[in-house]
């Protein structure tokens, strides 16, 4: 295992929790707690704002002493319908109770008081089908740019049809050279359908001073410092992964691999 690929620890409570300090950088933050009907996660943003994503079951939420109620609906994250997810600013406490088993992703960044505690899904996330041919993926765009809902932080899901390709073709987001690029830490979820399965990850730099290829299976957590990060799955398998992403300014900008942008600018039209 690679300082890059994180293994969920346990397969219940809290089996995720990735701080910038435990990533070796400044921005993305990233848990995730896999709760049985009645148990409870809680914590307070200090100076980071937070999206929780409901990604399977139902719980009741709080944010900012705000009762968002039962939220959920969503059994199983490959029935593929638009999550239920609830921004919390920072200086806030949140809690979830529980109430049917539930997998709830907390993403985090600094935040900057710029948006109250709200409930920003399923409303207002629109699947989007991105990509031909083994490069399809379907996308729920839940808090990226065109979605003014928080200070920082840009998450999004993506499924891949089995066989399929995914973040490609290759691509990076690691320098703060707006408009050209942004700079954008990144974290990927993965999850795996039927759930034995695995798929592949490589997080490369053109110069290959980075240069890492993981097998990924289900609740890992894949770490992009910098570089490009396709990914993709083996036929009879389907891939999911909630990304989170974060920098010094809320935009998503990248630059294809030089050697296999022809795809991109093939396929564009």
């Amino acid at each position: 295992m690679t300082e890059l690929l994180r293994k969920p620890a346990g397969q219940a409570g809290k089996v995720h929790d990735i701080t910038p300090e435990s990533a070796g950088w400044s921005y993305v933050g990233f848990s995730l707690h896999r709760l049985a009907p009645g148990e409870r996660a809680a914590a307070s943003t200090g100076a980071r704002e937070a999206i929780l994503v409901l990604v399977e079951g139902r719980a009741e939420i709080t944010a900012d002493e705000r009762e968002m109620g039962e939220l959920g609906g969503r059994m199983d994250v490959f029935e593929r319908t638009p999550p239920h997810c609830v921004y919390v600013p920072d200086g806030a406490d949140w809690s979830a109770r529980a109430t049917s088993e539930a997998t709830l992703a907390v993403c985090s960044a600094p935040g900057a008081g710029g948006h109250p505690a709200q409930v920003i899904g399923p409303a207002g996330i629109h699947p989007v089908v991105r990509g031909k041919g083994a490069n399809t993926r379907h996308i729920h765009a839940i808090a990226m740019e065109e979605r003014d809902v928080a200070d920082s932080l840009l998450v999004t899901e993506v499924f891949t049809p089995d066989g399929n390709w995914s973040s490609y073709p290759p691509h990076r987001h690691d320098e703060d050279s707006y408009p050209e690029i942004t700079y954008l830490e990144e974290t990927y979820y993965h999850r795996l359908n039927p759930p034995q399965g695995f798929g592949f990850q490589r997080v490369f730099t053109v110069d290959r001073s980075l240069d890492v290829s993981m097998a990924v299976e289900n609740h890992d957590v894949v770490l992009v410092p910098r570089g490009h990060h396709p990914c993709g799955v083996p036929y009879g398998y389907e891939m999911y992964y909630l990304n989170v992403m974060a920098g010094p300014l809320r935009k998503w900008r990248f630059r294809n691999h030089p050697d296999h942008d022809w795809i991109f600018q093939r396929d564009k039209d």
